[in-house]
């Protein structure tokens, strides 16, 4: 086994890889960029070496910087993680070349199957249905656009040597076509170093469902269940549970099979990922081979109960598989929400800035473990787990330069039903503040009946969220529950408010027992009857809750119990009341006297500034071109500008026709949210 291994990476997966070989006694190498100096993956390693500037092209990216800091660290095997240099054939073969054991396939199964087009030649070859598309290199733009009309709209234009959603666009017209390749080619060049392209159908209505492969170098292969990855937004996934809700146990058998089998043709020594589009009938295609650990793993490790990095690990020391297919049970059901640092409310944008807050959820752990091909412990049949793969910290910087994921929480239960309530709790109780992010959503992806049935496609996001996310709006029954809450909260802090202005003896003749309780444009007249044990909440319909916390005034977490069933809210401060987040609302709740309530309904609302005749820059992010000058006459949907922000390029269009009459930026300018970028007439 190694002593030392080095991790070509950084964030959270850098941090994940850490934890495994401390728990095989492995000492570990980080490598960081100037942005990265006090990164957490940093601070995690044994040792760590500085590579370069920001921009992965410059550091993450570069062969030669990572293999100096392999030679001076003396380590004898690297994991590369995913991304960056994760399916790179001539990272690996450096690696060799110097004697150091790359933790991944073999090079001749990277390039097999890391490379999309190769991939889907091997597969067709092979016998394996894939889906329609040009597995050629395309050239330019009008190339592509001739290529699109051959196959037939809507097209997928995606970089060859691609992965996470990057590189990737969605073409329903000639016009989407051109500009869909451009920039594919663009963000390709950027994250992968490699801007080769190729085009296939985009399959509507379809599924995503991943087998996950491990194989030794001694000829043997299992397959660990699979992945349903269908909650996806941008072609980048979102949300991912394991087992897949609408997969049979024939099917799943099929796919696994399939999948090892594919793996094994090309002599697949390691953890990988088969990708498959899967029908309304349970007919499967080949999409691709991931040839490294995906992101999503989380969730096949908390149900299987195989530590993947480790077995990775022992695969590259030369270790055959401790056990075989029939050892492998699943167990439970596991839910991956990624949190992005992204504002939901401005269509999805990147986010940086500092972490103000960030205080996840504690972790729980649960499940048995297999090791050495047996299983230690029982599976549990009550308890649910937490687990989130992190790489940041309460005051750190999320950066410009890279992927804006920054944490992957996970829940563990029994059932999908369990699983799925384990993730709305601990959704509202991680705490995040500072930059936006994307945890209002995802609460809302958990409530959403498609997700709780399990009838949804990679479209699910499309068509349920077509105009962006605005917010989550409660039913009537939960705003009832918060309004009794708040009422409760509220006047434990007038009693703190009475007791530091020292004004009284007896507290509880000051503070009184009814309010109205205003909430998402609905007021709540209320009476409070309180006991040592908590509140009574009577309302004027006659209906009562009770409810019960330990909440005290100034925690920024509140555990509330309201008739027996939990309510976990973010609370914050206002004037007259609370700002409290909870199941992806955003509430702003007044408490008030009922003669303050009376006054409150005759003032007037502050009106909004008017924008409309500004291109506002929506993210922070560097100017990559203009498109425009004073005085052009602009239509609807024209671009306007292309900013780049997190490895992804945003073009920006008109929302109406105008003419521009002044422009405020140029290309290579970096913009704040909401800095001017245009003005017009």
């Amino acid at each position: 086994m190694f002593n030392k291994i080095l991790i070509a990476n950084r964030g959270e997966i850098a941090c994940r890889v850490i934890k495994s070989a401390r728990k095989m006694g492995i000492q570990t190498v980080a490598i960081y960029s100037d942005a990265d100096r006090k990164a957490l993956h940093v601070q995690m390693a044994d040792e760590a070496i500085h590579i370069g500037p920001p921009p992965a092209n410059q550091s993450y990216i570069v062969i030669d910087k990572v293999m100096a800091a392999v030679k001076e660290s003396g380590a004898q095997a690297v994991h590369p993680g995913y991304g960056f240099l994760s399916e790179n054939s001539k990272f690996a073969e450096a690696l060799k070349a110097e004697g150091v054991e790359f933790v991944g396939p073999p090079v001749p199964a990277i390039e097999a199957m890391g490379d999309k087009i190769t991939s889907k030649k091997i597969a067709q070859e092979a016998g394996v249905s894939t889906v329609p598309g040009y597995m050629g290199l395309i050239a330019d733009a009008d190339e592509a656009v001739k290529i699109s009309n051959q196959i037939g709209y809507p097209v997928m234009i995606k970089a060859s040597a691609g992965g996470g959603g990057k590189g990737m666009r969605i073409a329903w017209n000639d016009a989407e076509a051109r500009e869909g390749f451009q920039s594919s080619k663009n963000e390709a060049a950027s994250s992968f170093g490699d801007d080769r392209i190729f085009i296939e159908k985009f399959v509507t209505q379809p599924r995503h469902i991943e087998i996950q492969v491990l194989c030794d170098k001694h000829g043997n292969g299992v397959y660990l269940g699979e992945r349903e990855c269908s909650i996806q937004r941008r072609n980048q996934k979102v949300v991912e549970e394991a087992p897949s809700p609408f997969l049979d146990e024939a099917t799943r058998k099929a796919m696994g099979e399939q999948a090892v089998a594919l793996a094994q043709a090309v002599g697949y020594a390691s953890a990988g990922t088969v990708e498959f589009i899967v029908d309304g009938e349970k007919n499967f295609y080949f999409l691709e081979m991931n040839t490294r650990l995906q992101v999503e793993h989380p969730v096949t490790e908390l149900i299987t109960g195989v530590d993947l990095v480790e077995q990775m690990i022992r695969v590259a020391a030369g270790e055959p598989l401790s056990f075989t297919q029939d050892d492998v049970k699943l167990t439970g059901w596991a839910i991956e929400n990624r949190l992005y640092a992204e504002d939901p409310y401005r269509g999805f944008l990147p986010s940086i800035g500092r972490l103000t807050a960030y205080r996840p959820p504690a972790e729980v752990a649960a499940g048995p473990l297999l090791v050495n091909g047996k299983w230690q412990g029982e599976a549990p049949q009550g308890p649910t787990a937490v687990r989130n793969d992190t790489g940041v910290y309460e005051g750190g910087e999320i950066s410009m330069y890279y992927d804006p994921m920054i944490a992957k929480l996970c829940t563990w239960a029994p059932s999908r039903s369990e699983a799925i309530e384990a993730m709305r709790v601990a959704l509202d109780s991680f705490e995040v503040e500072g930059i936006g992010h994307n945890l209002p959503f995802l609460s809302a992806v958990m409530d959403h009946p498609k997700f709780i049935s399990g009838e949804m496609t990679t479209a699910f996001i499309a068509e349920e969220f077509p105009d962006g996310f605005e917010g989550v709006t409660l039913p009537d029954t939960e705003l009832k529950r918060i309004a009794a809450a708040a009422a409760a909260m509220y006047r434990i802090a007038e009693i703190r408010r009475t007791r530091v202005s020292g004004r009284m003896d007896n507290h509880e003749r000051k503070v009184g027992t009814d309010w109205v309780v205003t909430l998402q444009d609905e007021e709540f007249p209320v009476v409070i009857a309180a006991d040592a044990q908590g509140s009574t909440i009577r309302f004027d319909d006659g209906g009562s809750l009770r409810v019960a916390s330990d909440w005290t005034p100034g925690d920024s977490l509140a555990n509330v119990d309201v008739d027996g069933s939990p309510l976990v809210m973010k609370v914050g401060k206002v004037t007259g009341g609370f700002r409290l987040r909870t199941r992806g609302a955003d509430l702003k709740v007044q408490v008030r006297t009922p003669r303050a309530a009376e006054l409150a309904r005759l003032m007037p609302e502050k009106m909004a500034p008017d924008t409309s005749k500004m291109l506002l820059c929506p993210m922070p992010g560097l100017i990559v071109k203009v498109d425009v000058e004073v005085g052009d006459e602009v239509q609807e949907g024209q671009a306007l500008c292309t900013v780049e922000a997190m490895k992804m390029e945003n073009i920006l269009r008109a929302e109406k026709s105008g003419k521009v009459s002044k422009v405020n930026a140029s290309a290579g300018d970096s913009l704040a949210v909401d800095d001017v970028i245009m003005e017009f007439e």
